[in-house]
């Protein structure tokens, strides 16, 4: 069957309105899409990727933007021009949408099963009993386990990668021509989003869908998409055939998204960032072998600085009044050193025991057995003041900086407050001093002090819970998920900056992800755990080269390999 465009995008502007002012944020964008293709999007956060897609489905917010001038042709309709009634007859029935966070995208008041069955309801003449049993046989094709419990479950009583199942379920529910994917494998384990992207290139397939697959994560677009277009700053800057766009792209934008990504074959001393690469082509750097075997031998000369010994953490839940309670370890006989100096990788699939094991070094939750030595001191027996101080020494980076920042409280009375908590500094005057040299080293500028969280991007948030973190002049700070929502290129400045602090401040890092290029790109150890228990632990680089468990065989064949 020859290819023929099904949607065509031409000459597209976008304007916003803010205080009565006009700012066109997409400019004068065209492409197509044909039949029973995937055409991937790629870009970074605030390039127009979901802004472009939202108004295919009219889903703009009406009050405060408009579509200034362009088309958007589906079966020769212009969309632009239809009511919001013509819009309902077609939003979930001929295009339909995957939006990026499931949970946020359910209801939770609702079961699974009732969600995707209002759909069916809503736009095909199907009886009640026909639409549920529909929705179950929807659940066995996008391969939920047990599709009749899940029917029957609430949002919260699913898994992430579970509840995007549910999601697409819903969005295939009526056969739709068009599917709109929007970062749909964002913060999922990297076994999940295989699993997710080899479903959307079945589904396509069975039901001659045409997908729209928006990511930041090029590996991933480069392994499910057939074409590829590139966005920066509200325009397309490249588009063409995906083996075309990547091995030779033609826009310095492209060649810097490629070049962001940590390479798992090379070791670079520095990740090249989007500015390098507008300013001029950086020069690559790489860590030998044998300058990595030297740095480690006079890293692991002294004694450890963490040494977690036979760690258990068991929780016991009760289901019901009279049911007998039942006991599960999340983190089971774990046991490891930790140097000065020292990053140590940690990795495994969501409920490995990755979280607890972190939060129990943290003693945010109290070990159930076994000992966590600090210093050569078993800091699971201290008490409440000796526990207050070691906070000062032990700090965390959390995986959403939006959400570990109050949003009353400025970004400098964040940073200051638990300085003076721990006694750093001796006044006001002189802690903002501090803050001020601060925000310069993790590349914010001194108007952030008096500034609120929503004021910033993604990436600076990151960098404002780095700052947070590293004002308490801690020894050992626990990155737990800290890059895993982060752009290419913010994530490359980010993984510079806290190569960086390590260098200048001498720190210890416990960096948790479920991004293994990630992991390895910063790792001396690697930490592969499953089920609560270490499954492989060695140098980083020997269990990517040569894995021993099957586990982290899966783990590895995973990762999108499609650059």
């Amino acid at each position: 069957m020859q290819n023929e465009n099904l949607l065509s995008i031409n000459n597209l502007s976008i304007s916003f309105f803010s205080n009565k002012e006009e700012k066109e944020i997409i400019h004068d964008i065209s492409y197509y899409l044909n039949t029973n293709e995937i055409l991937g999007i790629v870009g970074e956060s605030g390039s127009g990727k979901s802004v472009s897609s939202l108004a295919i489905l009219g889903l703009l917010p009406k009050r405060i933007s408009k579509i200034t001038s362009g088309s958007i042709l589906f079966n020769e309709q212009d969309l632009t021009q239809l009511s919001n009634k013509k819009f309902q007859e077609i939003r979930g029935h001929t295009i339909a949408m995957i939006f990026q966070e499931p949970m946020s995208s359910l209801n939770p008041s609702m079961t699974c099963g009732k969600q995707v069955q209002e759909i069916l309801l809503q736009h095909t003449n199907l009886s009640k009993k026909e639409a549920k049993e529909e929705t179950v046989l929807l659940f066995e094709k996008v391969k939920l386990p047990l599709p009749e419990r899940v029917y029957n479950a609430y949002p919260h009583e699913i898994s992430g990668g579970q509840k995007q199942r549910v999601m697409i379920a819903m969005a295939i529910a009526c056969k739709p021509k068009i599917l709109i994917a929007d970062e749909p494998t964002t913060a999922l384990d990297v076994t999940v989003q295989k699993d997710i992207i080899l479903l959307l290139k079945q589904l396509q397939k069975d039901e001659d869908m045409s997908i729209i697959f928006i990511s930041h994560d090029l590996s991933l677009v480069s392994e499910i998409a057939d074409r590829v277009l590139v966005m920066y700053q509200g325009k397309i800057v490249e588009q063409g055939n995906v083996s075309d766009v990547f091995k030779n792209p033609n826009h310095t934008y492209t060649k810097a998204l490629l070049s962001s990504k940590p390479s798992l074959n090379n070791r670079l001393r520095r990740l090249p960032t989007i500015k390098d690469y507008l300013n001029e082509q950086p020069k690559a750097e790489y860590i030998t072998k044998e300058q990595r075997h030297e740095s480690h031998e006079k890293l692991y000369e002294g004694s450890p600085l963490l040494e977690v010994v036979n760690l258990e953490k068991e929780y016991i839940s009760k289901s019901g009044w009279f049911s007998k309670p039942e006991s599960f370890k999340a983190v089971n006989n774990v046991s490891f050193k930790l140097f000065e100096g020292e990053t140590l990788g940690l990795v495994g699939e969501s409920g490995c025991g990755k979280s607890t094991l972190a939060n129990a070094i943290l003693l945010l939750d109290k070990a159930t057995k076994g000992s966590i030595l600090y210093n050569g001191k078993d800091i699971t027996k201290l008490s409440k003041i000796e526990t207050r101080k070691l906070r000062k020494d032990i700090q965390i980076i959390f995986q959403d900086p939006y959400a570990s920042l109050n949003p009353r409280i400025s970004v400098g009375k964040a940073i200051t407050e638990p300085m003076k908590v721990h006694n750093i500094g001796t006044n006001d005057i002189q802690r903002k001093t501090l803050v001020l040299d601060l925000l310069d080293k993790v590349g914010l500028d001194h108007s952030s002090f008096n500034r609120y969280p929503h004021e910033f991007s993604g990436g600076q948030r990151q960098r404002i819970g780095i700052a947070r973190a590293i004002a308490l002049e801690p020894k050992l700070i626990i990155c737990d998920e800290s890059v895993s929502a982060l752009d290419i290129s913010v994530q490359a400045q980010v993984l510079n900056l806290l190569n960086d602090l390590k260098e200048n401040f001498k720190f210890t890092y416990i960096f948790i992800s479920h991004d293994l290029a990630v992991v390895k790109y910063m790792s001396d150890q690697l930490i592969v755990m499953n089920k609560g228990e270490i499954e492989e632990m060695a140098d980083a680089d020997i269990i990517y080269d040569s894995p021993q468990k099957e586990y982290t065989k899966k783990l590895i064949h995973a990762i999108p390999k499609g650059l």
